[in-house]
């Protein structure tokens, strides 16, 4: 399989000189297309400023980042918006849905902005409530849905448009152990599906769940395991 993702020496230094801190330190990472990855580490590790860089939400101080062949470590921030629109789906820690917009109208919101008519639109989303599960709670609002199910209609929104790379920062860190079940057993079903998930994580128990580990502290790869 090739590289999806290659990073290169990646520095990140926050305040150069003196006082630097040194966010990422020399970070050289390969993922390959259809890979399931955890990266774990603790506060102040390095491991978001790591997937700000792998998302296309950063650029680094210094190194490569070479996204599907594309060398994208220097790009413009409208470039890097044009990537992250066509090949990441993001799903954070918080569930960042729109309070006053249903289950549906969310999911369909960034589908708008990457210019996808109103019929096929509407055609997405659902399929994609579908895969997670709420294809009966399509115009419920998120007050009406538990944390649970408002984070699956945030992941419906990421995959929506059919990202190849699905970016899961702390995805199950708001909710109870039986939720998280649920969060974690739809990331299977997406790698399964064919799409490489990078999975965020300060949890060696969610990191089990990946296929590989990398683990980060003071902003340097510190192993590099896979899980049997």
């Amino acid at each position: 399989m090739e590289s999806l993702i290659h990073i290169e020496h990646i520095m990140k230094i926050y305040n150069p000189g003196e006082n630097e801190v040194r966010a990422l330190d020399n970070v050289t990472l390969d993922i390959t297309t259809g890979e399931f990855v955890a990266i774990i580490g603790q506060s102040g590790s390095g491991k978001s400023t790591l997937m700000n860089i792998l998302g296309c939400l950063d650029v680094p101080t210094s190194g490569t980042y070479i996204l599907s062949g594309e060398n994208v470590s220097a790009l413009s921030d409208n470039a890097l918006s044009d990537i992250r629109n066509r090949k990441i789906g993001f799903i954070f820690q918080g569930f960042n849905l729109i309070p006053n917009l249903s289950a549906l109208e969310n999911v369909m919101l960034p589908l708008i902005y990457r210019g996808v008519p109103m019929k096929e639109r509407q055609a997405f989303a659902q399929e994609a409530l579908k895969i997670v599960g709420l294809e009966h709670r399509i115009h419920h609002k998120p007050s009406e849905l538990s944390g649970g199910q408002q984070q699956r209609v945030a992941i419906a929104r990421a995959i929506a448009a059919k990202p190849p790379i699905i970016l899961a920062d702390e995805p199950t860190g708001n909710l109870d152990s039986s939720s998280t079940k649920e969060i974690m057993n739809i990331l299977h079903e997406l790698h399964e599906s064919g799409r490489t998930v990078i999975l965020i994580t300060h949890d060696n128990q969610i990191a089990a769940n990946a296929k590989r580990v990398v683990k980060i502290m003071d902003g340097k790869i510190e192993s590099d395991t896979t899980n049997d």
